[in-house]
């Protein structure tokens, strides 16, 4: 075995300074710097003699369908035979959220070593003053979130490109655009992974990817390792009332009043955290309430939106929606109920008399509604819908969740009946969750890699590493396999509205690729904050360390 492998110590210096190197070429989500990191790290391998000898293993490949010139860079190293096919794929991304939470130290966001100076100097949190003062911490945008990351894959391919004789089998590297906003990176390399599977004879048998990780808890001392990952959704309600002036507030229904019932049922709820292998979702919490008046008037809303993150181990988008319409018609019922009783009341103090309101509104899915309107209005409802969607598409800064608002509206449009009503779709992209299963032999020589690793590296490691079931933040690796079944996606497909048009997911792709994955990745703090900062002892010596084993246990020689 070689000493740097099984030591881990050799790798931290090399670690840190690529992880300095790349926190200096800004990489925000949408700027230009997100093009240029890509050639800042296909340059790193390309000074490689094993990838002057193999150009072909080394791509930079523009993302497809992108509105943006972006890149994800691919480099193989292949085993010291050419008949071996088992890959094992290293992955992360290189974009990284915006720098205006730094405030006035922002012009120095990207820059590590002079931030640092500046903060030991500065009236700053304890936590942070007292970690910077350990001398054991790097800071900087995209210091753990996850160019850290990126940095110790890249010097783990370096090591196997000079070293291919160690491998009965094929490493692939992978640093992928677009993950802090719509996973395009990821999204657009799938046809890449199985084109160049194709070309390459590499038959995948596992994905580690390197995303921060962080305590789970104040005072938590373990450092974590994840097989699989959390799925998250967005389901959204778009909610119709009925306007009156509010003069005459009793001849309308304020949207809002179910918009809160909604918010009381879902908010920080617990009965809707889901539960796998013992391990628990966060419950719900909104990221949106809104009523959809432009402007001030004393007209009550016609409409409002509300929608939730909502995150899963075991239940399928279809599970999810069913488990959801339910708890629209109980805040319906609730708000309605409400709206009645304070009427009666209104009208007994006030002496006049009560006119029952016959309209409670109705709730639908977004399916139910589409097929609605074809039952009624046949294909001028389809082709109208069709011609309104690909026109939505000029306007190109419309946000993702506006375009599945805007389609819900127009859909409604149609509705003669025109009273109040609650329509529930999913208003975002799906983030696939990844369950490894220890019945199936791929799923459990995966798991076995990954707890032989932790065995071996842990008496190097000041603190105890801890192996869970699921990543519990979103992450690209949701989109090299799938858990859920058919019937579980053709729900999400069909309560969609940007789906096939706005968006884009090759479920069959990612259904082909079909890769296990793990989490193994750098830990810090304050991920997306103005203090975010990266451990080095872990981060850069027990991270590459555990990962270089993980390889050598799957497709070692």
């Amino acid at each position: 075995m070689d000493q740097q492998g099984e030591i881990g110590m050799c790798w931290k210096e090399e670690v840190l300074e690529l992880t300095k190197e790349l926190v200096r070429h800004p990489s925000i989500n949408g700027t230009i710097g997100e093009r240029d990191i890509a050639y800042r790290i296909y340059d790193y391998f390309s000074e490689l003699s094993y990838f002057r000898e193999h150009p072909d293993h080394l791509r930079m490949v523009k993302t497809h369908r992108d509105e943006r010139e972006r890149y994800n860079v691919f480099a193989l190293v292949k085993g010291g035979n050419a008949s071996f096919d088992e890959t094992v794929i290293l992955m992360g991304h290189m974009d990284t959220v915006g720098v205006e939470d730094y405030g006035k130290w922002k012009r120095l966001a990207f820059a590590s070593d002079e931030l640092m100076e500046r903060w030991k100097k500065a009236k700053i949190p304890e936590r942070v003053q007292k970690d910077l003062e350990s001398g054991d911490w790097a800071c900087g945008r995209g210091s753990v979130d996850m160019k850290s990351g990126v940095a110790a894959n890249m010097v783990l391919t370096r090591y196997f490109a000079e070293h291919p004789e160690e491998l009965r089998g094929n490493v692939l590297f992978l640093s992928e655009c677009d993950e802090e906003d719509n996973s395009q990176g990821i999204l657009s390399a799938l046809s890449d992974f199985l084109h160049l599977a194709e070309e390459e004879n590499l038959s995948y048998i596992a994905a580690i990817n390197a995303d921060y990780t962080s305590p789970r808890y104040e005072g938590d001392p373990h450092r974590y390792v994840y097989l699989g990952t959390v799925g998250k959704l967005l389901p959204a309600f778009f909610i119709v009332g009925k306007e009156t002036h509010v003069g005459q507030a009793f001849e309308g229904f304020d949207p809002n009043l179910v918009a809160a019932e909604l918010t009381r049922h879902l908010d920080y709820n617990p009965d809707f955290c889901d539960e796998m292998y013992g391990e628990l979702t966060l419950p719900p919490v909104s990221l949106k309430q809104t009523d959809l008046k432009p402007r001030y008037d004393v007209q009550t809303p016609i409409s409002a939106l509300v929608y939730y993150n909502f995150f899963v181990h075991s239940m399928s988008p279809k599970e999810v929606l069913e488990k959801l319409k339910e708890v629209a018609m109980e805040a319906v019922d609730a708000a309605w109920e409400k709206y009645r009783a304070r009427y009666l009341r209104y009208c007994q103090r006030a002496g006049d008399p009560l006119r029952p309101q016959e309209w409670k509104p109705r709730v639908f899915t977004y399916e139910e509604l589409y097929n609605r309107c074809i039952t009624l209005y046949g294909s001028d409802f389809e082709e109208s819908m069709r011609v309104f969607a690909m026109n939505l598409l000029n306007e190109e800064e419309l946000d993702l969740r506006d375009y599945c608002r805007k389609m819900v509206e127009e859909c409604w449009s149609w509705d003669e009946e025109k009273s109040p009503a609650v329509i529930l779709f999913y208003a975002s992209i799906y983030i696939p969750r990844i369950v490894l299963n220890e019945k199936e032999s791929r799923d459990r020589r995966l798991i076995r890699a990954v707890r032989s690793a932790v065995q071996k590296i842990q008496p190097q490691c000041e603190h105890p590493i801890q192996v869970r079931n699921f990543f519990p933040y979103i992450s690209d690796m949701s989109f090299v396999q799938i858990s859920d079944d058919r019937e579980g996606i053709s729900s999400l497909e069909k309560n969609m509205p940007a789906w096939g048009t706005k968006h884009r997911m090759d479920v069959d792709a990612i259904q082909a690729l079909d890769v296990p994955a793990v989490n193994i990745g750098p830990y810090g703090m304050d991920a997306h904050k103005q203090w975010e900062r990266v451990e080095i002892p872990y981060s850069m010596e027990i991270v590459p360390s555990l990962n270089y084993q993980v390889i050598k246990h799957l497709v070692g020689s």
